[in-house]
């Protein structure tokens, strides 16, 4: 496949995206900021990047006036490497996101799990988790939506199995999402 055909298919993916779901997160960000409550991400790999990528742009992303503006409060559970290792080595790496969680959260915050296959046990562990006590959970998967399509809230289906499609889509989405967000911060 070359460069062309290969964009030519991820541009027929994005046109499929179902943006229902991503709206509704929208949405649910804006309820979050102008109530003051707290978003947290979680992913492994890529989509740890993509988790560490959306905090960032949803903390800096979204201000039009730095210096005035209230900001979101959003935390990566991905970037705290110590505390990751910590309950990683100590009781297993399933838990490393659900106790941030436990440390961090109340009900009425939102948790945005991402996980191509929608499987990765930290991440339905954390939104299991979350579920239980009331945190919004929205979750960015590929084509078949694994566990996590059981367990959150409203989820973003990227249409592809492939993992570097669907996180290069999931990207895609993100960026749409905090462009949205910036839009309407600028209103409150």
């Amino acid at each position: 496949m070359d460069l062309r055909e290969y964009l030519d298919m991820m541009a027929d993916a994005v046109r499929r995206i179902d943006m229902r779901p991503v709206h509704e997160l929208v949405d649910v960000i804006e309820a979050t900021y102008r109530e003051g409550r707290t978003v947290f991400l979680v992913g492994n790999g890529g989509s740890g990047a993509n988790a560490s990528h959306f905090c960032e742009d949803l903390g800096k992303g979204t201000l039009s006036d730095f210096e005035n503006q209230r900001r979101l409060r959003v935390i990566s559970l991905t970037d705290n490497t110590p505390y990751i290792l910590a309950w990683g080595n100590d009781e297993g790496f399933d838990r490393v996101f659900v106790e941030q969680l436990k440390n961090l959260a109340v009900a009425g915050d939102v948790l945005i799990g991402i996980s191509c296959s929608g499987n990765s046990p930290n991440v339905v562990k954390a939104m299991e988790w979350a579920k239980a006590h009331q945190i919004y959970t929205f979750a960015f998967t590929d084509s078949k939506g694994g566990k996590l399509g059981a367990i959150a809230d409203q989820m973003m289906l990227a249409p592809s199995t492939d993992v570097g499609d669907a996180e290069a889509l999931h990207g895609i989405v993100i960026h749409y999402v905090v462009h949205e967000l910036y839009e309407r911060f600028k209103q409150i």
